[in-house]
């Protein structure tokens, strides 16, 4: 977290793979069943937490303009999906153990 802002999270990570996939923050919303503004905001709260931004703006000519991520961005998204493995690997053991209690 950073001031206000939540830095990071599944969702976001989520949303910065769909720029990456399509270049544009209202397409990647629309894939991801959000708002534009809410992933404008989602957008802007990353850029603002980061020493660096994770998302640009790409300047629009005749076809308009789009989204692109920054080295840091593209990053952000390998290490957090590492750490994702890495939990959910840790846990194998309490989960088999879980899973054994359900009905």
């Amino acid at each position: 977290m950073s001031d206000d802002f939540i830095a990071l999270g599944p969702g976001k990570v989520d949303l910065l793979q769909s720029i990456n996939k399509v270049g544009s923050i209202s397409e990647a919303a629309r894939q991801g069943q959000i708002s534009y503004r809410r992933a404008w905001d989602m957008v802007n709260a990353m850029n603002h937490c980061f020493k660096k931004p994770l998302v640009e703006s790409v300047t629009g000519g005749k076809g308009g303009g789009g989204a692109a991520l920054t080295p840091l961005g593209k990053k952000v998204i390998e290490i957090y999906r590492d750490m994702e493995k890495k939990a959910s690997q840790s846990i194998q053991e309490e989960w088999k153990f879980l899973k054994k209690q359900l009905k």
